[in-house]
């Protein structure tokens, strides 16, 4: 089984990448217009395999259609460039509302007291088997409004995150080179972050990522991603080791503003 998966996505990738759908992706995806040309050539493939393996939906009356697909493949195979990777593995679907949604919440005290409630969300990443999107927050990808901004990558490094173990301790910590180091510096980053919200300072990263540590990862790896520079100014030890862990340094891509302004 696991060969046929193999031949599978190695037909796939090696498949034409149709011209309309690279004219879409430099015209509208930000990141991909950044990457360096064998960078571009690799993800065209790995989109391509995305593609076949995961499901999309529309919810709340959104029509799906290819630019939809293509934008979040795209982003989404980000996160797995120059990586040994089984394409999320936990995740067979994608569904995406045209706005913020309401979805109900719950949650556990240590006493055992369940507290529900109904949010307004933009994304959510479930470990069994599905992300949620909003798609008008996909397409504020780096607007001047919030540059470090980007649910995809944002929902996506959870799946990554679940997949991995990065932040829970979970198994492949130990097989994975690195990762504890990660965690070393990822808990480093958070309590920076409490304290610069806790004293009123401006910070680099979304102060949503004060609300746990698998919330910060998740914002720390979209501003290295959206504003490399800014985060490796903030805090190079954190940078440094994302750049082991996703296996590329956006800081050395092309058309990137400075990153400090």
């Amino acid at each position: 089984m696991l060969l046929i998966t193999e031949m599978r996505r190695k037909r796939l990738k090696s498949s034409p990448f149709p011209p309309a759908w690279e004219r879409f992706l430099e015209r509208r995806v930000l990141l991909y217009g950044r990457l360096p040309e064998e960078d571009r050539d690799e993800l065209k493939g790995d989109i391509q395999v995305f593609l076949a393996e995961k499901s999309f939906e529309g919810c709340g009356g959104f029509v799906m259609t290819d630019e939809v697909r293509l934008t979040v493949a795209a982003l989404a195979c980000l996160l797995l460039l120059h990586r040994e990777t089984d394409y999320y593995p936990g995740l067979s679907s994608i569904v995406i509302y045209p706005r913020e949604y309401l979805a109900p919440q719950a949650d556990v005290d240590e006493s055992g007291v369940v507290t529900e409630w109904i949010d307004l969300l933009s994304g959510e990443s479930s470990q069994v088997g599905t992300v949620v999107l909003s798609w008008e927050d996909v397409m504020a990808e780096g607007l001047e409004t919030h540059e470090t901004y980007n649910v995809v990558i944002h929902e996506f490094a959870h799946q990554l995150d679940a997949e991995d173990g990065i932040t829970s301790g979970a198994p492949l910590l130990a097989r994975r080179s690195g990762t504890r180091t990660l965690l070393d510096a990822l808990e480093r980053g958070f309590e920076r972050l409490q304290d610069e919200l806790l004293h009123g300072r401006a910070t680099v990263l979304d102060p949503y990522g004060e609300e746990s540590l698998e919330e910060f990862f998740a914002v720390a790896s979209e501003c290295f991603f959206m504003r490399p520079l800014l985060l490796r100014l903030w805090d190079f030890a954190l940078f440094a080791e994302l750049v082991r862990y996703y296996r590329q340094n956006p800081a050395e891509w092309k058309d990137r503003r400075d990153g400090i302004g």
